[in-house]
């Protein structure tokens, strides 16, 4: 899963893609790098970033989605947690919703996964990009991770999107410090009862930086994404691709020869 940022103050790249035309041309780069799905986002998710209005997002995703969606061959995703927005997304050609406000209490993106037949990425945070770093406090956040992922799961079918629908993510870095992150990791293997696909997002976070002591996150996110594969993830999300895709493949050359 490539990213597509059309923002100005995303944590790694805003504002290099704000600009449709220069989006769209990272979009199809990504997609000839190798791709599978293209992530087009309209608003930062960081910790403390500024909300837009759904206008403003809107007008920001709009000519990007509409052209991937054409031109790309590829499946392309609406990183949004605004319902409508998501339903624009889809009716301009995208089949994915992914959404970080999966700890959401109203059911309306609920309601357009459902009618749409999108599918809907479950990501586990706890409070909103403006609160959640102050909200990073678990027992145990392996147990919160998978108890959520439990109950929200029982709560989507029940609000009419069948389970094969349903990507969960952890969400890496989403009311998670450091150590947080290491432990969701470390027990990737424990989300595979729920049998949906796992999706990955760890690229160029800075608990990676902040771990090695180093400015440069690439080679941190290439060895997450090497675990990442090999501990049963399925959709890995990046900045970088095609080095991202290398480490997939070798990974998969690998496991093809597994007695």
């Amino acid at each position: 899963m490539g990213i597509v940022n059309v923002t100005p103050d995303s944590f790694s790249d805003g504002g290099r893609y704000l600009d449709p035309e220069k989006a769209i041309e990272h979009g199809l780069k990504l997609a000839a790098e190798g791709a599978d799905i293209l992530d087009v986002g309209g608003e930062s998710t960081r910790p403390n970033a500024i909300p837009v209005s759904e206008a403003e997002e809107l007008r920001r995703i709009t000519p990007v989605v509409r052209a991937l969606a054409a031109q790309s061959g590829k499946l392309v995703s609406i990183d949004t947690y605004k319902p409508a927005v998501a339903r624009t997304a889809v009716e301009l050609g995208a089949s994915i919703i992914n959404d970080i406000a999966g700890n959401r209490t109203d059911t309306d993106m609920w309601k357009v996964a459902a009618e749409t037949g999108a599918a809907y990425v479950l990501v586990h945070m706890k409070g909103t990009p403006q609160s959640m770093q102050s909200e990073a406090r678990y027992d145990s956040v392996v147990a919160d991770v998978d108890d959520f992922f439990s109950n929200r799961l029982r709560d989507l079918m029940e609000a009419g999107i069948p389970s094969e629908q349903i990507i969960l993510d952890p969400g890496i870095g989403f009311a998670k410090n450091a150590e947080h992150n290491l432990q969701l990791l470390a027990s990737m293997n424990r989300f595979r009862i729920c049998q949906r696909p796992l999706l990955m997002g760890f690229s160029r976070k800075s608990f990676i930086g902040n771990m090695l002591g180093s400015q440069d996150r690439l080679p941190g996110s290439l060895a997450c994404a090497a675990w990442a594969m090999s501990h049963g993830a399925q959709i890995i999300r990046t900045h970088d691709v095609a080095p991202t895709r290398e480490v997939v493949r070798m990974i998969e050359l690998i496991q093809a020869r597994k007695s």
